[in-house]
């Protein structure tokens, strides 16, 4: 009689998931069309100018404005759909394609208690999540314990994807610096529009995968504390893209092309150390600690192929006081079967929060 671990079958599905879905012609690979040449370039000074600031929080939020248009609307809840132009400055608004520049956003609520009673969480998007379905099903439920679900639609994906982009492969390294980029800044801005707008009660961010490293980023850089929840994310995106499942889906020979014109001699080892060094600009042991540590709940998956497990604990050690919970299975397998977990880290989260002073 065989017997097979349970925890292998979950990885070799993250595998065979990736095979199909990555190694085969049925999609392009990441990052095709290279690096980004002068938009790498700015990327990367803009980022780097930010660690110097990140200790005094010398980032504030701009107010947004959504202008919304009501979905569907019961007795006891309410579904509307917005849009706002999104608040990066200048030189961020002329790397980001036209596509890209109205930032979409949906809104549940329930409708039978005031905003400073309540709580709301912003969902920011996995990698190849281009709707509002899966993370209204995900907060859906949450209405009865009187929590509102936001969910933002990343720049380069849904109706801001570019026309020359197939799916969800972004053309660029400096796609992806500049998707995270922008993320961060409509979700923060989104926060502040949801505090001093709406007046709620509590306030968090939650993703999955890479909408949890964004999450991550959000929640350290908010002034005031809010339940940090990311989902089945590494520390960096250098993990996803050099380590995990994803590195298979990689345009590794155009990116050593693109080098080779510098030093033809360049080896793949070359063009991935040049790819780590790129992507620890994503790295949110970075950034600062949230304002209440134990409000972040990181869920992680036992046997995930796409994220090593010492990813998920080199962040929580860099976070003392959060939270490592750990569910059975990969990711794929996670992301299909925990919806539960997610949601009960949700509420725990948000209920190691104080309420604003006003709801007192």
């Amino acid at each position: 009689m065989v017997t097979v671990n349970l925890g292998t079958l979950h990885y070799l599905l993250d595998h065979v998931y990736g095979a199909l879905l990555h190694r085969t012609k049925i999609t392009p690979q990441f990052f095709s069309g290279g690096w980004g040449g002068s938009k790498l370039v700015l990327l990367e000074r803009m980022i780097k100018q930010l660690f110097p600031e990140l200790e005094s929080q010398n980032w504030p939020p701009t107010l947004v404005q959504p202008i919304w248009n009501t979905v569907w609307e019961t007795k006891t809840a309410c579904l509307r759909e917005g849009i706002f132009r999104t608040p990066c400055n200048e030189q961020l608004l002329n790397a980001l394609p036209p596509e890209s520049h109205t930032a979409r956003v949906a809104f549940l609520s329930p409708k039978s208690v005031s905003p400073e009673k309540m709580a709301c969480v912003v969902h920011l998007a996995g990698t190849g999540d281009h709707t509002f379905d899966r993370r209204l099903r995900l907060g859906g439920p949450l209405l009865k314990e009187n929590i509102a679900t936001m969910v933002l639609e990343s720049p380069f994906y849904g109706r801001r994807r570019p026309m020359l982009q197939r799916g969800a492969k972004l053309l660029c390294v400096s796609d992806l610096l500049l998707l995270g980029r922008v993320t961060i800044e409509e979700a923060r801005s989104l926060l502040y529009w949801l505090d001093s707008e709406q007046g709620f009660g509590k306030l968090g961010v939650c993703g999955l995968s890479m909408g949890g490293v964004h999450a991550a980023m959000v929640g350290s850089l908010h002034p005031s504390p809010i339940a940090t929840l990311p989902f089945l994310s590494p520390h960096s995106a250098a993990v996803a893209f050099c380590e995990g499942v994803l590195k298979h889906a990689t345009a590794w020979d155009a990116l050593r092309e693109e080098l080779s014109m510098e030093n033809a001699a360049t080896t793949i080892e070359q063009v991935t150390e040049r790819m780590r060094n790129v992507l620890s600009l994503t790295d949110v042991t970075r950034f600062p600690i949230p304002k209440n540590p134990n409000a972040a709940i990181f869920v992680a998956a036992t046997d995930d192929g796409y994220i090593p497990k010492d990813s998920v604990m080199e962040l929580q050690k860099a976070w003392p006081g959060s939270e490592v919970r750990w569910v059975n299975g990969g990711h794929v397998s996670s992301f299909i079967l925990h919806n539960g977990e997610f949601r009960r880290a949700i509420v725990d989260g948000l209920n190691r929060l104080p309420w604003k002073e006003s709801c007192l």
